[in-house]
């Protein structure tokens, strides 16, 4: 087994061009390019017919977290202008929800643009919710290493954060797409199927599924379960180190209920993840599943992100049936009817998929960990599939086009 430690991230690269980046979306979310890529096979549609090429009887795991305004701008007194983008909630919690619908006030880990010029105690915004006149203020709690803490404020108090973010920030497009968003990608740069707000990314694997594309589904009996995976700014972040032991993945918050946890285990044979972050969240649950078999007294479970190669998880290998079983009966025993923790799973080539059968998602940035996953789940085969989008007009990254990849069960 290869050892994700000493993989050189300089192996998964290639060249892509500007001019294949997508900086904006198709007309019709639906008419994008479609790779299909099975037993060493490539093959090209469009998503429109994506039922097509999906086995009958398969459940498409959907990640249903909604992307945030996460991006504020601030004036100062003196005109200059302070960026901050939330990243992630910085105070512990239970549940995401929670945080979202906190009122008055709230603390976040964010980036800051600007930071140097930052000088008053407090950075102050007008803005508008529905006819009422709010002022939200910002202010600059600690420096860490790589982000800042931000303590935002409120008046008057009634709205939930959810909502002043909504009407004081910017969708936050990716840092690839050079351009400023407008008032298009609202709507472009969210699933039709968005719900829980916490995401500071686009799931953008299911940018291009439609409410006819659930039909056609539908009507083959390809079945559809979501769990949400609040993507973070990390999704982004290039891999500097030189091999990946020196390389640390990001956190993500997962919030799956045991219904589907349950649907998960009983359709184990047939399931395609729409998406890296929904792949990732299923993937953490088998894991879970077996730290809840070797450690059943754990109260706290989580996943680091080399705890999946560790021979004390690895061996012996329990089945997705013993594994969610198990998973199932720990929320059970704990009366909880939903698994709220963070992942730091780091899928890279030498991982062997315990639950997706295949996954479908976009073309991914060069020496990144998303690539990886790719390359986890094809092989080497990942160059070719590259080079043939590559050679036939495939758009890349956020608003780009697409792939189903069927993982080699080698």
């Amino acid at each position: 087994m290869i050892d994700p430690r000493n993989i050189s991230i300089l192996d998964y690269t290639y060249e892509l061009p500007n001019e294949r980046i997508a900086l904006h979306p198709l007309a019709e979310r639906d008419a994008s390019k479609l790779l299909i890529y099975r037993n060493g096979i490539i093959g090209e549609d469009i998503y429109r017919n994506i039922a097509r090429h999906i086995p009958v009887d398969s459940l498409l795991i959907f990640n249903n977290s909604k992307v945030i305004n996460a991006r504020m701008r601030f004036t100062k007194s003196s005109g200059g202008v302070i960026e901050i983008f939330c990243l992630e909630p910085h105070e512990t919690i239970k549940e995401y929800s929670s945080v979202m619908n906190q009122r008055g006030s709230a603390t976040w880990k964010c980036f800051v643009g600007g930071a140097s010029k930052w000088k008053e105690k407090e950075l102050v915004k007008q803005l508008r919710i529905g006819d009422v006149s709010v002022t939200i203020k910002a202010c600059l709690v600690k420096k860490l290493s790589d982000a800042y803490i931000i303590q935002f404020s409120w008046e008057p108090a009634q709205y939930s954060f959810a909502e002043v973010i909504e009407a004081a920030g910017d969708i936050p497009l990716p840092p690839y797409i050079k351009r400023e968003a407008d008032k298009d990608d609202a709507g472009r740069y969210q699933t039709i199927y968005a719900k829980h707000d916490g995401s500071v990314a686009a799931p953008t694997a299911g940018l291009h599924f439609t409410d006819n594309v659930f039909i056609e589904l539908s009507e083959k009996n390809i079945q559809k379960s979501y769990v949400t995976l609040h993507v973070g700014a990390g999704t982004f972040r290039p891999v500097k180190a030189q091999v990946m032991n020196d390389h640390e993945m990001h956190a993500e918050w997962i919030d799956v209920d045991i219904e589907t946890i349950r649907r998960i285990r009983e359709k184990k044979d047939h399931i395609i993840a729409v998406g890296t972050t929904s792949l990732r969240t299923i993937e953490t649950l088998y894991w879970l599943g077996i730290k809840t078999i070797l450690q059943p007294g754990n109260e706290n479970l989580a996943l680091g992100q080399w705890d999946v190669y560790e021979p004390g998880i690895l061996q012996p290998d329990f089945t997705v049936e013993e594994s969610l079983h198990s998973l199932e009966r720990w929320l059970e025993r704990k009366k909880l009817d939903r698994l709220f923790t963070q992942t730091r799973l780091l899928i890279t080539p030498g991982y062997r998929f315990r639950i997706a059968k295949a996954i479908i998602t976009n073309f991914h940035q060069p020496q990144s960990t998303l690539l990886l996953l790719v390359a986890a789940a094809v092989g080497d085969d990942w160059k070719k599939i590259y080079r043939y989008a590559l050679k036939n007009e495939f758009r890349f990254l956020s608003y780009g086009d697409g792939n189903l990849l069927f993982i080699d069960q080698g």
